[in-house]
């Protein structure tokens, strides 16, 4: 990883979206698709039966509740920091899944990842995804197809339209990360390999998360996370008010924090409320 979080925030802001090289470790890259294998095993997971989903692609959600390996993603030093500049830190965890893209599969629809959400385009970016490149991304495999700029449009695409695309073609261990306003979706998988990734998606602190985080992991899996963590997933408030329980951060609700693993992580701690400074 070479270029600063800065470049990479503005081509996101120009573009709609950048490729970060090189941004995770090989051995980690190994070690979630070697685990990825194992749960899709475990569980017997097969691909949909929608379009949107695909029906030759592997998905995994809800992935922060399989295990520490998972915990390492989100506050991933190489790439919180961007999303931090896309969105602020006041961002959230909105979901955690995995995607591999079987051979013959078609391609994705173009879509764009916020164009649920009710408000006027272009705005203000309420959404940030990530895809993590756990096998090359080419043209051929399936590599994410993106229209530069879209993300300025006044409108969302129509859902299964055939627009203009380019491949975002990177490495293994290259992270793709975009504006959620960006009009993307898979590739085809012509080849005869699976093509890898994890998508790590963000939301910011006021917009309701994919995937409801505080249901969907058990308390005592949350209480084991470290304080950053814990704030991605939601246990915390925004701006010194969304998301408080009489008038408390819910973080309280977990217990003190375990020691960090390193030094490089910490949470935002006991943030007051807003009234507060109201004297």
């Amino acid at each position: 990883m070479t270029e600063s979080v800065s470049t990479h925030a503005k081509r996101i802001a120009a573009d709609g979206y950048t490729i970060v090289e090189g941004a995770i470790e090989p051995d980690l890259v190994d070690t979630l698709a070697a685990d990825l294998l194992r749960l899709e095993d475990a569980f017997g997971v097969e691909p949909a039966a929608n379009s949107f989903e695909g029906t030759k692609t592997i998905r995994i959600y809800n992935l922060l509740a399989f295990g520490k390996l998972y915990e390492r993603i989100p506050v991933h030093e190489h790439v919180l920091p961007i999303v931090e500049q896309v969105l602020d830190p006041g961002c959230l965890i909105s979901s955690l899944s995995s995607i591999a893209i079987l051979a013959d599969e078609a391609a994705q629809p173009i879509h764009a990842d916020d164009q649920l959400i009710p408000l006027a385009k272009p705005h203000v970016p309420t959404v940030c995804n990530t895809m993590w490149a756990l096998t090359d991304f080419t043209e051929a495999n399936g590599a994410t197809r993106v229209i530069p700029g879209s993300h300025l449009l006044d409108h969302s695409p129509d859902y299964g339209r055939h627009y203009e695309s380019v491949a975002a073609e990177m490495p293994k261990g290259g992270v793709l990360v975009w504006h959620g306003s960006l009009w993307h979706g898979g590739g085809a998988n012509t080849t005869g390999e699976r093509r890898v990734g994890i998508a790590m998606n963000y939301c910011a602190g006021f917009i309701r998360q994919q995937e409801n985080q505080q249901l969907g992991l058990p308390r005592e899996v949350a209480a084991r996370f470290s304080p950053r963590l814990r704030e991605l997933v939601g246990y915390g408030i925004y701006n010194g008010l969304i998301g408080h329980i009489d008038k408390h951060s819910p973080v309280e609700m977990l217990g003190p924090a375990p020691p960090a693993d390193t030094g490089t992580e910490s949470g935002t701690g006991g943030a007051g409320m807003v009234w507060d400074a109201l004297r």
